[in-house]
């Protein structure tokens, strides 16, 4: 019996997959049998990352260079992708990034470029490949959407913006495209220690993130492979316009 999780044959497109969560997801992907495509704007952390996430596996893996705030870049990834393997079963939309600004202090170019990165970018490259999961009636969007869309702190009123909007778009596209096969959700990370918030917390800072979550401690990147999986595989066919929350217990430590 194949297991539901099994994604042999499988294609995952993963932005921002060189590093941190995404490198991580694509990884977990990669061990239950899709072929992998990440995508980034750096060529040599591609190719090591790329190395690293194929390692001991069996499967096909390409990189490809994209700007995700270019939107002309966006398309070609998408087309790209699909020239380079055939097909694109499995889309995760992570590449995101944040410009902390007060509100009565935003700048219109820092606004542009977040909302573009973490918003209009999903929206684009979600656009390229939904034509070719619909001719095989056969999809899996992931948006990494953010606890910061569902709650939020000072300086990141852009950020909070779009990481909210992905939870409108996860349930608009889950609509149009369920008759199709293909799904629709987000994942919402809470604090996980990746590179750049090991590198830029002090210890007493990362010691009052863990403290707010329910596990007294940060998730590790690897943690967020399984809810990708579930969500990426037959194991979550029933799942769509979902956004599962992946924290720790942080959003629940309210008082």
């Amino acid at each position: 019996m194949t297991s539901p999780f099994d994604l042999t044959g499988k294609v995952a497109l993963i932005t921002g997959g060189s590093r941190g969560l995404g490198k991580a997801m694509a990884r977990g992907l990669a061990i239950a049998g899709a072929d992998i495509i990440i995508a980034s704007r750096d060529e040599d952390t591609l190719k090591r990352s790329l190395a690293e996430i194929m390692k001991g596996t069996q499967v096909r893996g390409k990189y490809l260079i994209a700007d995700m705030t270019n939107r002309e870049s966006v398309h070609e990834l998408g087309q790209q992708a699909i020239a380079a393997m055939g097909q694109v079963d499995i889309l995760i939309n992570n590449a995101g990034g944040n410009v902390p600004e007060e509100a009565d202090q935003i700048q219109d170019e820092n606004w542009d470029k977040i909302v573009e990165l973490n918003l209009s970018s999903c929206m684009a490259l979600s656009r390229s490949v939904i034509p070719n999961m619909k001719e095989r009636k056969w999809g899996r969007i992931i948006h990494i959407s953010s606890i910061m869309g569902i709650a939020s702190k000072r300086g990141r009123n852009a950020y909070s913006a779009t990481k909210s909007a992905l939870m409108g778009l996860a349930r608009a596209q889950a609509l149009e495209l369920g008759p199709y096969g293909i799904t629709s959700n987000c994942l919402a990370p809470g604090p996980f220690l990746t590179e750049l918030p090991a590198s830029v917390l002090s210890d007493e800072e990362k010691e009052r993130f863990s403290d707010r979550t329910a596990l007294k401690r940060w998730g590790q990147p690897e943690e967020l492979a399984g809810p990708a999986l579930l969500l990426a595989s037959n194991a979550g066919s029933y799942i769509t316009g979902e956004t599962l929350v992946v924290d720790g217990g942080t959003l629940i430590n309210t008082f």
